[in-house]
């Protein structure tokens, strides 16, 4: 409270001085009782929380607002708690508090705790001021990219599946932001392929189902004579639908995990040779060559034979079918890690490049006229794939190097004798 330079006044003024006779001035300067001697008047000073005394060096009170109190000893109780004045190094003097004090009095504790209290509530009601500036910040920053996904959600709900939210911030909405167009570009193509897969199943139908109707007309009216020859064709779409019936279950059980496979021990390489001589007399007739190569010491898979068979069956198929006549087919069999290897190549035209990531969707067809006058019903390979998928494997198609359609089948080995 200001006696740190009232010290080093007093301790400057003995140094100048060697005495203490006039120092009460320094003390009436700052507002404290002065007095020096015997029969000085009592002058009380203006400032209470800091009323000094000033005593010499043998604890003889010179300053004091008290006259009674000058020329007495201060007690060793108030010089223990007094501010020594030293002079280079000796002490000259003693600062004391008023008499029943210290210098840290109740007056300064209330002032001290006054202004605590004020620094505290401005603290607070600045802390308060800040909280609510940033709960409205924070508020603005989180409720509007909610608001943002709540009403997509709601758009989604009323199908709505093309609607899209762009969420930019904070980090974590914005991820979920993404993750919420993934799942609505997901529905959508969903609902696509669905509409897509309901016009195509209605389309390959509506054909066979043209062409019986147009025969039984035919022999209804007597256009034709009621024959076994004239009987044919009512038969051949009639099996048609069967086959496109049946390779429909077949996915829709395979889609669901609802397809029952019964898994053995089986030589790959012996059902593939099986099938190969299966097909070998269409082959002939197509004037189409076989040329394989297997390079594959292991050779059992867990597998239910007559869908692998059934693998094979559509991938042989369709090769031959894009195969030109006098033209081969190549293929090798070999081991890769823990899996067997199956790569069948033609050596037609190849895969236009545009239809390489639709080769395997159902109904799929890069030349419809040619597929549908030989049969297909563009299921072949859809179901070949989800029955590959069902065994562990993989099934990809790319075009080789050298010209024509390369499909790869991974299927993962096991030991003789397992099965489940």
């Amino acid at each position: 409270m200001g006696a740190e330079d009232l010290v080093q006044s007093l301790e400057a003024y003995y140094q100048q001085n060697g005495s203490w006779i006039g120092a009460d001035s320094l003390l009436a300067a700052r507002g404290h009782g002065h007095n020096l001697g015997a029969g000085h008047g009592a002058n009380p000073g203006s400032n209470a929380m800091a009323s000094l005394r000033l005593a010499d060096q043998d604890g003889i009170i010179l300053v004091s607002n008290s006259p009674d109190e000058i020329g007495m000893k201060a007690s060793q109780a108030e010089l223990d708690a007094a501010t020594l004045l030293e002079v280079n190094g000796t002490t000259r003097g003693f600062l004391l508090a008023q008499a029943g004090n210290t210098f840290q009095t109740v007056l300064f504790e209330q002032i001290l705790l006054t202004r605590i209290r004020s620094a505290s509530m401005q603290a607070a009601l600045l802390a308060g001021v800040i909280a609510l500036l940033l709960a409205l910040l924070l508020t603005g920053i989180l409720i509007k990219p909610l608001r943002t996904l709540t009403q997509a959600a709601s758009e989604l709900a009323d199908g709505n599946f093309s609607h899209r939210v762009h969420v930019k911030q904070p980090k974590e909405l914005a991820a979920l932001g993404d993750a919420f167009n993934q799942m609505a570009g997901s529905i959508e193509q969903a609902g696509q392929n669905r509409k897509a897969m309901t016009a195509d199943i209605a389309h390959e139908l509506r054909t066979p189902l043209a062409v019986q109707r147009a025969h039984l007309e035919a022999l209804q009216d007597e256009v034709y004579p009621l024959t076994h020859q004239d009987l044919e064709p009512v038969l051949a779409q009639n099996l048609l639908l069967t086959r496109l019936v049946d390779d429909l279950r077949l996915l829709a059980l395979a889609d669901s995990g609802a397809l029952q496979l019964t898994f053995e021990s089986v030589d790959f390489v012996a059902v593939v040779s099986d099938m190969l001589t299966r097909f070998q007399a269409q082959a002939d007739n197509l004037q189409i060559t076989f040329e394989t190569k297997i390079n594959a010491e292991k050779r059992f898979i867990k597998a239910d034979t007559e869908r692998i068979q059934q693998v094979l069956h559509n991938l042989l198929q369709n090769g031959m079918r894009y195969t030109p006549p006098g033209g081969s087919l190549w293929l090798s069999l070999f081991n890769q890690d823990d899996n067997i290897v199956l790569e069948l190549r033609d050596n037609g035209e190849g895969i236009a490049p545009e239809a390489l990531p639709y080769v395997f969707d159902r109904f799929y067809r890069s030349d419809k006229a040619r597929d549908r006058e030989q049969g297909g019903s563009g299921l072949g390979l859809a179901i070949a794939r989800q029955l590959v998928l069902a065994h562990g494997g993989s099934l990809q198609a790319e075009n080789h190097p050298q010209g024509g359609a390369l499909f790869r089948l991974i299927l993962p080995l096991s030991e003789p004798g397992e099965s489940h």
